[in-house]
Order: structure tokens, then C-alpha cells, then sequence
């Protein structure tokens, strides 16, 4: 049964971040459990669907574009590796490499810790 869940974890985030690269923020939300938690260490924490919402007009106006080099699934959590391309509102795209660490609840993407750094 832990395979199957992990498997439908990984294709979940799978969808969510590919919802984000098509600009489509509230098919990703559709994801989100309602008390989401969003931790950029070293950064900021977003609390709260509606806050994550409002961070995403502004920071992910332009789609972000990510490359996943290798999900990694165990339990209730799925870690995506990879780089990020993200593009300021002055229109400069910068890439990153980035370390999301995403816990699971009832197949929603309730918390993650994510790791970017700029390559």
C-alpha cells in the first residue's frame, strides 16, 4: 500500500509544478491543503493558502521553468532536485538549483522546505 501512496505523491507534485509552469496558480492551489505551509530556508515562511496566492502573482508572474533531476519518495514525503528558472519582474531569468522537500497529507501538498540557490 506505501508504494502505491509514494507513487501517487510523486505524480502529484508532478501535476501541481506543472500547473505553476503553465501559469495556472489556482490549479496548483487545488493541491494545497488550506493551511499550507512554505519554508525558503535562510528566507521567508508563507502560511495559508491565500498568503502562498498572493506571493505567487508577484514571484511567479512569469512562470517559473523546472528541470527535476530526481524525486526521491518515502513515506509521506517527496523531494524534488533540480534547477528552477526563475524570471524577475525587470524580465532577467536566473537559474537556480533547488531542494524542495514536500510533506503529504491526504494526498495535498501541505508543507515544504525548499532549498534554492543561485547557481
Amino acid at each position: 500500500m506505501e508504494l502505491k501512496m509514494i507513487k501517487e505523491n510523486k505524480e502529484i507534485l508532478l501535476k501541481a509544478n506543472e500547473a505553476i509552469s503553465n501559469g495556472d496558480h489556482e490549479a496548483f492551489l487545488n493541491y494545497c491543503t488550506e493551511d499550507s505551509k512554505w519554508t525558503f530556508v535562510g528566507d521567508q515562511v508563507l502560511e495559508g493558502k491565500e498568503t502562498i496566492r498572493k506571493w505567487m502573482q508577484v514571484e511567479y508572474a512569469v512562470p517559473p521553468k523546472f528541470n527535476v533531476k530526481n524525486l526521491i519518495a518515502e513515506g509521506d514525503y517527496v523531494t524534488a532536485i533540480g534547477k528552477i528558472t526563475l524570471t524577475d519582474k525587470d524580465g532577467k531569468a536566473s537559474q537556480y538549483s533547488y531542494c524542495d522537500i514536500w510533506r503529504f497529507e491526504n494526498k495535498k501538498l501541505a508543507e515544504l522546505q525548499a532549498f534554492v540557490i543561485p547557481d
